[in-house]
């Protein structure tokens, strides 16, 4: 396994043998195959986010895909021998997946979509149930809406593509360049520096606004100002001091995302569990496609997977290959 011992942008990972981990009541022993490398794995190591609550020495690491090994007490979802993937650790005290075997929680496990390898399959845990919380839990998309995503990052191009499961008209604002990107996805793309929110609101919604807009790159004031009336704004970045106005008088609603509560506090883990079975039917039925950055990496890289969403070189998610 790789463990940071220190806080810093460029505190150094170790290389550790420990153990094998053992599959306690309820949890699942994975051999791990994959690891997926998110922008919040950045933050931790330099000591920057505090509601992470990890602490140190740390195995850093949320997404995985893998093989079942073992499992505990009480779990009848698995057996060994199984493909899984999840959002399962790396936060919170709990182990991440930069380590060859984790016991994790079976709750927060799913089947591996049969068609994605390990490497497609780790790149979709944060990202999807991240964006099926606020689109689907608190939003309640469904066809012939008009959906707005702010940003088309990760989080972004997941809420795109479940939207248009839903049979929902999908448009993303973001710069220029992500424009042939947000069109493969089927959305609409628009030029966040050349159109002002007065101006794209009229020109794809007649002046209406969005049934849904969802923030997730802190542009809540944007958003209020997007959204049509009893219309639905979701962020996952809602993190800052915003005026309220706009929203209420549409009397739109608001609505936060906190992906990973149910690993800080052990509520509702089985309903991420439930997401991913979600993300499985979706990407066998080819509705839902990971994007991955095509460099490989291993534990002896980590610190360049890392450097690579750093220097924004990554283009798309960053995989860590573990194991043989």
């Amino acid at each position: 396994m790789v463990a940071m011992i220190s806080h810093g942008d460029s505190a150094p990972f170790v290389r550790e043998t420990l153990a094998r981990p053992t599959a306690g009541p309820g949890q699942v022993l994975v051999r791990v195959k994959a690891s997926g490398v998110n922008p919040l794995d950045l933050k931790i190591r330099s000591g920057k986010a505090p509601h992470a609550k990890h602490p140190l020495p740390a195995i850093l690491g949320m997404d995985l895909a893998g093989t079942v090994e073992a499992v505990g007490a009480d779990v009848a979802a698995f057996a060994p021998g199984d493909e899984v993937y999840g959002l399962t650790g790396g936060i919170g005290g709990l182990q991440g997946s930069l380590a060859e075997f984790a016991a994790v929680d079976a709750d927060l496990l799913a089947p591996k979509p049969a068609n994605l390898t390990m490497r497609e399959a780790a790149a979709i845990p944060l990202v999807f149930i991240t964006a099926w919380e606020g689109l689907v839990d608190r939003a309640e998309v469904h066809a012939g809406q008009k959906v707005l995503v702010q940003g088309a990052g990760g989080v972004g191009q997941m809420v795109i593509q479940i939207a248009r499961a839903f049979e929902a008209e999908v448009y993303a604002v973001d710069k220029s360049a992500q424009r042939s990107s947000i069109e493969q996805l089927g959305a609409t793309a628009i030029d966040r520096h050349r159109f002002t929110v007065e101006e794209y609101v009229d020109d794809h919604t007649k002046g209406r606004g969005f049934d849904i807009v969802y923030d997730t790159v802190g542009a809540l004031d944007a958003s209020f100002n997007a959204v049509t009336r009893f219309g639905r704004v979701v962020s996952c970045l809602g993190w800052s001091t915003h005026s309220l106005a706009p929203l209420s008088f549409r009397a739109a609603s608001y609505s936060g995302v906190f992906t990973l509560l149910p690993m800080l506090t052990g509520q509702g883990r089985a309903h991420h569990g439930q997401i991913l079975r979600e993300a499985t039917r979706l990407a066998e039925a080819g509705k839902i496609t990971p994007r991955l950055d095509p460099r490989r990496y291993t534990f002896n890289s980590v610190s360049d997977a890392h450097r690579a969403i750093e220097d924004r070189s990554a283009a798309g998610k960053i995989v860590i290959d573990i194991g043989e």
